[in-house]
């Protein structure tokens, strides 16, 4: 039975990180999904046609995706035959995020709105087509799933988190004091020993 994995990386990644993915999954091809969407409805035309392009010839395949990757994966490939998804400090609820990050930089919905975007003073640039766009197109996900969560994602909350577990029947893995990003060695020791669990 031929398999691939496919690894959806988040923002300021790349797709060359599949390489960290490949000794842990030894009998499975390992691919990184090559894309440039910044906006889930941007994903909505790129990804499908990239998992198209990759999938033939394989049995099964399997997701691995690292925050708003997850998002879009979420929101792009919901119709595809995915056997099984592996995500990493996904974001879950994007509409929360932006009113959280609405909240940091001091930002009304009215502001907004008048505005249509705002950039803010921690990298983000707010758009109220994105609020409206998410607010209108809610995720709808049924793919058997892993979640794997830093205890201090500053991101996304524990409730937000656990609270799209409960509704997509996904189990939750916590590590205690990790972060939205897991980088160091403890954090990445930690996620290897999660993905092994379900190769085993």
């Amino acid at each position: 039975m031929k398999k691939l994995v496919l690894y959806i990386h988040g923002k300021g990644g790349s797709a060359a990180e599949a390489e960290h993915y490949k000794p842990l999954f030894p009998n499975c091809d390992v691919v990184g999904l090559e894309y440039t969407s910044q906006f889930p409805w941007e994903a909505l035309n790129e990804f499908p046609t990239l998992f198209d392009e990759l999938c033939p010839g394989y049995d099964s395949v399997d997701l691995i995706a690292n925050s708003i990757g997850a998002f879009f994966a979420m929101h792009a490939l919901s119709g595809k035959q995915i056997e099984k998804a592996h995500f990493i400090s996904p974001v879950v609820d994007m509409e929360k995020l932006i009113m959280d990050m609405m909240g940091w930089a001091n930002v009304t919905e009215d502001e907004l709105h008048n505005k249509q975007t705002i950039p803010t003073n921690f990298g983000e640039t707010l758009s109220w087509e994105y609020l409206c766009y998410v607010r209108a197109n809610p995720i709808q996900w049924e793919v058997p799933t892993r979640i794997l969560y830093g205890e201090k994602d500053n991101l996304t909350s524990y409730h937000t988190i656990s609270a799209f577990a409960d509704q997509t029947h996904a189990s939750l893995t916590v590590m205690k004091n990790g972060e939205h990003w897991f980088h160091n060695k403890e954090q990445m020791d930690f996620l290897d020993a999660w993905i092994s669990e379900s190769t085993r």
